[in-house]
């Protein structure tokens, strides 16, 4: 794909409105069978994200921009942004370099997954929520969190936001990963509260207790790693790999996590779907598990007293 490109050319010489460009990518998604999951579930959705973000609109507001007629640089990044997604197959989070959580934006690259957590949507609804939570603690009193397994950084400083008198540490085995998650611990100006450690799960902590374990761990089995389409094929497969049946970090982490509590704290994770495998092998475990817009049981919150931590 060039910028001499004569189908680029005639594609931005025919179509004008951002309305155009929509129609032309819904068409050429769904030609294309493309694959979704990042943030957007249909080629409708995907195609908005796409144009919106790349233009530096807001992603979820398309009806009044649909009728505006886009310059011509607007229109070339418009067409060239939907044959990359076609032709490389890279989720539109790639393309734009940007994701979000609940509106908040971050910055993302082939270095780290997209993204997608429940458990940021957890914090939001139990947080900003009229009656505040009945499991989380007061985030007030949370003065101390960390965040495993912390990708792009996005858990922890959301952490730093929502638990202001909290040091928040942040723990990813990938040195690439960290280099992302600092870039967005930069743009929110939360460096003073978050601090990144490269290493397995709690391995970099020496001892440290928490009043928080937040974990978005890899949990994707072998069997559905192997059917991946190419979108998530463009992650790292690290981020992904939780082993055989997806919950070998879980496990690690449910075993080690009552030696990184403090009393009153708890451990909120995201799994997947491995819920009836992880309540049949630790059944003296009394797991929460938090309804979310799209699941039921992909989270679950277990309390530090449930884990063994004692007063």
């Amino acid at each position: 794909m060039t910028h001499s490109s004569p189908t680029l050319d005639a594609i931005t010489t025919e179509l004008l409105t951002l309305r155009d460009y929509w129609r032309y990518a819904i068409s050429r998604f769904n030609a294309a069978d493309l694959s979704y999951g990042h943030g957007t579930t249909t080629a409708s959705d995907d195609a908005a994200f796409l144009l919106l973000d790349s233009l530096d609109l807001p992603i979820d507001v398309l009806d009044p921009f649909l009728d505006a007629r886009l310059l011509p640089d607007e229109r070339r990044l418009m067409a060239e942004r939907i044959e990359a997604r076609v032709t490389t197959r890279k989720p539109s989070a790639y393309l734009t370099g940007r994701s979000y959580i609940q509106g908040v934006r971050f910055h993302v690259d082939e270095r780290v997954i997209v993204p997608r957590s429940h458990i940021g949507e957890i914090l939001f609804t139990e947080y900003l929520g009229e009656d505040g939570s009945g499991f989380l603690p007061d985030p007030l009193a949370v003065e101390s969190a960390v965040d495993l397994c912390t990708g792009s950084g996005c858990l922890a400083v959301l952490a730093a936001k929502f638990f202001p008198a909290a040091e928040v540490d942040a723990v990813d085995l990938s040195a690439d990963a960290l280099d992302v998650a600092k870039l967005n611990v930069a743009e929110h100006e939360v460096g003073e509260q978050v601090r990144l450690l490269q290493g397995d799960l709690f391995a970099p902590l020496k001892g440290r207790r928490y009043d928080i374990i937040i974990t978005n761990p890899p949990y994707v089995d072998h069997e559905a790693l192997a059917g991946y389409p190419p979108e998530f094929r463009a992650e790292p497969v690290m981020a992904h790999d939780g082993g055989e049946d997806g919950l070998d970090l879980v496990r690690r982490i449910l075993e080690e996590a009552a030696d990184h509590l403090n009393p009153g704290g708890g451990l909120l994770c995201e799994i997947g779907s491995g819920r009836e495998i992880l309540e049949e092998e630790f059944p003296e475990l009394e797991f929460h598990w938090i309804e979310t817009a799209e699941s039921q049981d992909a989270v679950f919150w277990i309390s530090a007293e449930d884990l063994g931590v004692e007063d």
